[in-house]
């Protein structure tokens, strides 16, 4: 069975995700801290801890210590339900989250002195009151913040000063994926029942809408991260079998797909150098596909025994991937790759 360390806590976990670290850190490759949304109490109260992943020895560890209770929280939003979405500014200035019973968006800060978040003084008033927001994604360069929520509702902002550059009020039905271009000059966003849209932030105008066969359900979308080749990724369900297909950036057409699971996919992630793409299936299993051959570079059956994941990330040094499910909590998930990954 394939080795995973899961997150100990009674409580559930709504979302995770990896946090920067500077990158002259000496154990920079061996120790990366996460944030972890939970939901605690009856459900009413949302918070976001602070843990670490130590590589080395394969376990999750206090922010502050071993010798801390697991379940001290850091960033409390009570009466504001669990986390629904997350995104880490990719230059380690903060975490925007989405709660859902508030209807609100807030900035939590770093406290690298206590290393500990702490809610900002930064209010995201253009999002307060919103309704909820499902995906939540800044751009590579931290420039641009894109928000996208429930009521099919697309928000981009640029970051910090959250000035309005795209605002469209029917994007989509609803919200399933949002992700920028590596350049953030484009944005695409997927829907549960209608069409992926990619959009042109500089021009604030929706610049094409993805072809797709009668049957299939684009669901989730990775710009390429090489610099190198522009190409689009999307994973394609039909007739209940997932597929990764693929997109020219240039003309927008599809250039082909190729079948990964018998089973539709939950959670879609690709890595920071562009090399790998992963994939999670309802049934809990994940699947790491190079990109430049497109096969299966490693396999993980049951990686959250039986149920559905939600939400998976690699780490920035390409050595495991963190992924959530509501049933199994957040969980590690080391790689084995080719050393040039590394």
């Amino acid at each position: 069975m394939e080795r995973r360390t899961s997150f100990p806590t009674s409580t559930q976990i709504t979302c995770a995700s990896w946090l920067p670290i500077p990158t002259t850190t000496v154990d920079a490759h061996d120790v990366m801290p996460i944030v972890l949304g939970k939901t605690v109490a009856d459900g009413t109260a949302g918070v976001l801890h602070l843990a670490s992943y130590n590589f080395n020895r394969d376990e999750f560890v206090s922010k502050r210590g071993d010798e801390e209770e697991e379940e001290e929280e850091e960033g409390e939003g009570k009466g504001e339900g669990g986390p629904v979405g997350i995104a880490v500014h990719p230059g380690g200035d903060g975490v925007v989250v989405s709660f859902p019973k508030s209807c609100n968006c807030r900035y939590f800060e770093l406290d690298d002195v206590k290393s500990k978040l702490k809610i900002s003084d930064k209010v995201l008033s253009p999002l307060l009151g919103v309704g909820p927001q499902k995906c939540l994604v800044f751009s590579v360069d931290g420039c641009k913040l894109a928000v996208g929520g429930e009521d099919g509702y697309l928000r981009v902002f640029e970051w910090p000063s959250m000035q309005l550059l795209l605002d469209e009020p029917k994007a989509q039905s609803s919200f399933k994926d949002l992700d920028f271009s590596l350049d953030s000059e484009f944005l695409v966003s997927t829907s549960n029942d209608g069409p992926a849209r990619v959009w042109d932030i500089t021009k604030a105008v929706p610049l094409a809408t993805l072809a797709r066969d009668q049957g299939e359900s684009i669901e989730f979308c990775r710009f390429s991260r090489d610099g190198t080749k522009p190409f689009l990724f999307c994973t394609v369900t039909r007739s209940g079998k997932a597929s990764i297909t693929v997109w020219d950036m240039t003309t927008w057409k599809k250039l082909g797909g190729k079948n990964f699971f018998d089973k539709p996919i939950s959670a879609f992630s690709i890595s920071r150098n562009g090399k790998f793409l992963a994939i999670g299936s309802i049934g809990g299993d994940i699947c790491v596909v190079e990109v430049q051959k497109m096969r299966v570079q490693h396999l993980i059956k049951r990686a959250h025994v039986g149920a559905s994941i939600t939400s998976m990330e690699f780490s920035s040094n390409g050595r495991a991937l963190l992924s959530v499910s509501t049933e199994w909590a957040a969980r590690i998930n080391p790689i084995h790759c080719d050393a040039d990954w590394k």
